[in-house]
């Protein structure tokens, strides 16, 4: 795919944020490349960097990214590979992350059918799943458990929902917006 790159020579950290449907989102860049995109209040918030900066205004990468945020929240379907990507993990993360940004806009598969396509466990590519540093773009929320139900997600089931039937063109419910912030 060429847009997840590997290890870096660390580069300093920048921040932005992105008001979205789903709450504030964070923009994390390190040199000209997309390292996080986080929601407040997701769990592994900040991964692996711990401490963000202070956010400042959306530049470079990040302005990118939040166009790319403002097509896909306005019902385009921007590819992965629009943006310069570099989550930072393991070599098996890395591969995982690499499969979820191949799962088509508005489809899910399970976290079983992406362990078989790895020749992994569900348990190891659901930890992988769970850590993926750049939420949205590389599409985390397009996984699901076995029995279809939405399993467990970094920012939250309220928030899987929505992405979910806003990638399906389904009528989002506005009872969920208020659970969404």
């Amino acid at each position: 795919m060429g847009t997840l790159r590997g290890e870096n020579a660390p580069e300093m950290l920048r921040c932005a944020t992105y008001a979205s449907p789903v709450g504030t989102l964070y923009l994390a860049t390190e040199g000209a490349a997309l390292v996080g995109l986080w929601m407040e209040g997701q769990r592994f918030f900040g991964a692996p960097y711990g401490v963000l900066p202070e956010p400042s205004v959306p530049v470079g990468v990040e302005a990118e990214a939040a166009r790319w945020l403002d097509a896909y929240f306005g019902g385009s379907r921007p590819a992965p590979s629009e943006l310069p990507l570099a989550p930072q993990g393991t070599s098996f993360r890395r591969r995982v992350w690499q499969e979820l940004v191949l799962i088509p806009y508005g489809e899910t598969v399970s976290y079983g059918e992406l362990a078989a396509r790895l020749g992994s466990s569900p348990r190891a590519v659901g930890g992988a799943v769970g850590h993926n540093p750049i939420a949205l773009i590389i599409p985390c929320h397009r996984v699901l458990g076995a029995d279809g139900g939405l399993g467990g997600y970094a920012g939250g089931a309220a928030r899987k929902r929505y992405l979910l039937a806003h990638e399906r063109g389904a009528d989002v419910l506005l009872a969920c917006a208020p659970a969404l912030r």
